[in-house]
């Protein structure tokens, strides 16, 4: 019998102390370099997106991959294009910690609008909100300290 999965996770990472070093010139780069490593990864994105402080992802994730290397792969091809690349002075290094949602098929729509709406989004909620909201509504206890 062959594989069969549906694998649907909404990745959202930052950069170090959330700074807003994204840069919105050259976002587009990032995003398209992130594409290109998740394709490399047999993982299917259909949107990538962020702000100035931080950036979305909602892909499918190959069967082979486990989440936890997958962000961590992401980050440092990542890292090394920003500095490689100078494409965003300022940026230092991403945060060390991430949040991953798992999402369902129905959820698909919806997930890929919000994602590709961030700036539109974040003119009413700031990033920290917004985390602490999605946090929340995934039913995942955090401590306060780790998010300050």
């Amino acid at each position: 019998m062959s594989t069969y999965t549906q694998l649907y996770y909404h990745i959202v990472f930052a950069p170090k102390h959330r700074e807003p070093v994204l840069l919105k010139p050259a976002q587009t780069r990032l995003f398209s370099y992130l594409w290109k490593v998740l394709e490399n990864k047999k993982c299917h994105p259909y949107a990538i997106n962020g702000v100035e402080d931080h950036v979305h992802i909602f892909t499918h994730v190959h069967q082979t991959i486990s989440v936890a290397q997958l962000v961590k792969d992401l980050k440092l091809a990542s890292s090394d294009f920003i500095k490689r690349e100078r494409v965003f002075p300022g940026f230092a290094a991403w945060q060390e910690g991430y949040a991953v949602f798992t999402k369902s098929h129905e959820d698909k729509d919806g997930i890929i609008k919000y994602v590709k709406n961030q700036e539109e989004h974040h003119r009413n909620e700031s990033y920290l909100d917004e985390l602490k909201r999605l946090l929340r509504e995934a039913g995942i206890e955090f401590d306060q300290r780790y998010l300050d």
